[in-house]
């Protein structure tokens, strides 16, 4: 059989072309495309919209099309990756699309709370159903699942894998040359920030970042590990007061990390301050663990090349996110997207997937052996530590909760506001 693969335009201007069309809605007449085993409607093509358009990203986009191919020979797959601004672009297009009724078949968002706001609008359908059909409710731990699923038992979409946020990643060569220890283990952060004063004392950066995202990322490993799990996860259930005092010394610390980070920070997105470890600019970077594959992709070696481990004061808690596919309402083509959504589930998916982009299966049924050395270590954490929600990725808190967090840690981070200030804004930001 045939296998196609049409690419739609990754750029915002020639999406937003599809506007001027007339929306179609889901089950209409396919145009002799025919239905999909996984359950009626229109199975002839599939748009898949993601913000995978470069990196290990779209390798794994790639090994996961693939797969779908082999499975469903006869849906053809629509790529709309938007590319820029680590989803920022994206989101902020398909928001649009949604608005004007003309959806993707199935768009890519973090598992968890990032989805309250499709939920609410009555923009994505309850997919729980096809956990049954495809067998994921036993293929998923259960405490994923759980974390899926809304009060009342719906779940809104289907997980293609699981990352860890709450990595550091450094040069042994960049540390050794300058008098820290490589194999040094930091229970906390004032142990861990000792040796970066030694790193700038020595005139190299301590710790590359990037963006407000990457920015976001980092508060909230620090949080965690000053806060620990419990405390953490309170900030998103309204437990824990952020106006309090433990919150006020996390951000301090918070503070004084970012005085160890690069000038150029703004500039960068999260590869180039990856890179920084890399290429030896830096020496340590925190981000979550698709950071592996940018290593991987350069042949460097986990021991000799690079080293990594959980933010310090964190160790045994793992800061979770999924990213996940959807089924909107009035999808065009809603066969292709329960066919995409079968292949995302599927043992075979999440396996080839994962192998590429650095994350771990949501599947506790993949045999590992065959992954790297990170991803088992991955795994195997997943399987034992504490899990919480990560903020930056959407799994903790809603979308205007996250905005409202970054415009407050932007100001902050570039002088814009003082710590009193950047507290207060980030308590009324969670209080919504």
């Amino acid at each position: 059989m045939r296998l196609n693969r049409r690419t739609s335009a990754t750029v915002a201007g020639a999406a937003l072309v599809g506007l001027a069309l007339t929306a179609c809605g889901g089950g209409g007449d396919d145009g002799g495309g025919g239905t999909d085993e996984t359950g009626g409607g229109d199975a002839s093509e599939v748009e898949v919209f993601t913000w995978w358009a470069a990196g290990s990203e779209k390798a794994g986009l790639d090994a996961l099309v693939g797969v779908f191919e082999e499975q469903h020979p006869d849906t053809e797959f629509v790529n709309g990756a938007v590319a820029g601004g680590a989803g920022s672009a994206a989101k902020d297009l398909l928001q649009t699309r949604l608005q004007a009724q003309d959806p993707p078949d199935t768009f890519q968002a973090h598992a968890g709370a990032e989805l309250q706001d499709y939920i609410d609008a009555a923009q994505i359908e309850d997919v729980s159903d096809l956990y049954d059909e495809f067998g994921l409710t036993d293929a998923f731990p259960a405490d994923l699942v759980d974390r899926l699923s809304t009060e009342d038992g719906a779940i809104y979409s289907i997980p293609s894998n699981i990352h860890r946020a709450n990595v550091v990643w450094a040069n042994p060569t960049v540390l050794e040359d300058n008098g820290v220890d490589p194999e040094a283990t930091y229970d906390d952060l004032d142990a861990w920030m000792a040796d970066l004063d030694k790193l700038q004392d020595a005139g190299v950066t301590p710790l590359s970042v990037a963006t407000t995202w990457t920015q976001v990322h980092l508060l909230e490993t620090v949080l965690l590990a000053d806060l620990g799990a419990e405390a953490y996860s309170g900030l998103w259930d309204g437990s824990t007061d952020w106006e309090g005092s433990e919150v006020t010394a996390a951000l301090e610390d918070f503070e004084q990390l970012m005085g160890y980070t690069n000038s150029d920070r703004d500039g960068l997105d999260w590869p180039e301050a990856t890179q920084m470890v890399i290429d030896g600019q830096a020496a340590f970077n925190v981000m979550g663990d698709w950071a592996v594959a940018a290593f991987e992709e350069q042949d460097k070696k986990p021991g000799d090349d690079y080293t990594y481990f959980p933010v310090p004061g964190s160790d045994g808690t793992f800061d979770f996110l999924a990213d996940s596919f959807t089924l909107p309402v009035g999808a065009p083509h809603p066969g292709g997207a329960k066919a995409w959504l079968e292949t995302v589930g599927s043992a075979e998916g999440q396996e080839a997937f994962n192998k590429a982009k650095g994350s771990i299966p949501a599947r506790t049924d993949v045999d590992m052996s065959t992954f790297g050395e990170y991803q088992q270590s991955a795994a195997e954490a997943f399987g034992s530590d504490t899990i919480v929600s990560s903020l930056a990725h959407g799994a903790a808190a809603p979308v205007a909760t996250l905005n409202a967090i970054s415009d407050a840690t932007s100001k902050f981070t570039t002088g814009a506001s003082d710590l009193a200030a950047y507290q207060s804004e980030l308590a009324a930001a969670a209080q919504g």
